[in-house]
């Protein structure tokens, strides 16, 4: 893709456009190379000027991530950025408002902006690096990380049940929610592409190594080995169909999930089928609770629907409100619901 200036020869844009000239400081190998990585590499496709885009970040190792976008971009406050973002998106409809989080900064002190930015429908894109603990303050377990994970801060193991992201998402009304994993750099690329042109919402669960503080956190589903086995990729129309052989998939019995083995070449008929954008989301809230050993786990995009965006609404209600002329601040503060005490 590629900008017209002033000259009118178009320039187009690549992924050095937006890389900053600031040096990445995360530990060799984090996984959050990864991520800067596939955003870096899929924004000079959708032909949108570096200006318009901001990156808004709370506080964590995730949070470094403004500086190395050659964007705008606001570093915060500790679980404030969805606050701050949503505050830059109705300033200004017109810009690409992105926010950069961890599992920790998003689900713990930021948990109540979190949620009320997705159910408002704010047009965000919510990027939340999940590596189940908090890394740039040293290894204490987060609100992802498993029952009875032994800490700096759990030595005896925690006693905290973890939340499920996706569920959490799903359950605020994100009107686009989705799953992809540092180690699957072709996925994250294809679903991130997709988050970028959604209207509304987005909120993408990131699957993100701590090789420093808590290292093959997901190497359960992620390792060459296992990966086709233990992880189903969501296609939308399409039946959930998964395994190195694709012999396997996924019925839905009553109100419960079940795998099922099958021929490959003559998959069955009642295996069920991704519906992205069924406005009950219901099943999508059912898939985000399958997990190992039992079920592999989903990525991909579990629900996209449309609906009038919260920044839209605004601006609409204010320009409702502005013609209906000027208005009598006197009888605003007099009007019928007030009264007089007599002594």
């Amino acid at each position: 893709m590629s900008v017209v200036p002033a000259s009118g020869q178009p320039i187009p844009l690549t992924r050095k456009d937006f890389t900053s000239d600031q040096e990445v400081r995360w530990c060799p190998g984090c996984g959050d190379y990864s991520i800067l990585k596939a955003v870096q590499s899929i924004l000079p496709e959708l032909g949108i000027p570096r200006e318009k885009f901001v990156f808004v970040s709370g506080i964590g190792c995730s949070s470094r991530f403004p500086y190395y976008m050659n964007t705008y971009g606001f570093h915060t406050i500790h679980g404030r950025a969805p606050a701050i973002a949503t505050g830059v998106k109705l300033a200004n409809p017109e810009l690409e408002v992105w926010v950069a989080t961890g599992d920790g900064d998003a689900l713990s002190i930021g948990g109540n902006h979190l949620i009320h930015a997705l159910r408002r429908n704010i047009d965000l894109k919510i990027l939340m690096f999940n590596n189940r603990i908090y890394g740039l303050t040293k290894g204490q377990y987060s609100p992802t990380s498993e029952f009875g994970k032994k800490t700096k801060s759990t030595p005896f193991g925690s006693l905290d049940r973890p939340f499920n992201p996706i569920s959490l998402a799903i359950g605020s009304e994100a009107t686009l929610v989705a799953r992809t994993v540092d180690v699957f750099p072709a996925h994250m690329k294809d679903t991130l592409l997709k988050v970028a042109h959604h209207k509304g919402s987005a909120f993408v669960e990131i699957l993100q190594n701590c090789n420093v503080f808590n290292d093959g956190a997901f190497e359960n589903v992620t390792e060459r080995g296992v990966r086709d086995d233990r992880t189903i990729d969501l296609q939308a129309g399409k039946p959930l169909i998964y395994g190195k052989d694709r012999n396997r998939g996924i019925r839905l019995e009553g109100t419960r999930l079940a795998v099922v083995e099958f021929d490959p070449k003559s998959p069955t008929a009642d295996l069920l089928v991704h519906d992205i954008d069924e406005p009950d989301a219901t099943i999508a809230y059912i898939l985000s609770r399958m997990n190992p050993p039992d079920f592999p786990m989903p990525i991909g995009i579990f629900r996209e629907v449309m609906l009038p965006t919260f920044d839209r609404l605004v601006h609409e209600q204010i320009q409702a409100a502005s013609q209906r002329g000027a208005g009598d601040i006197e009888k605003l503060i007099r009007g019928p619901e007030t009264w007089e005490i007599k002594r």
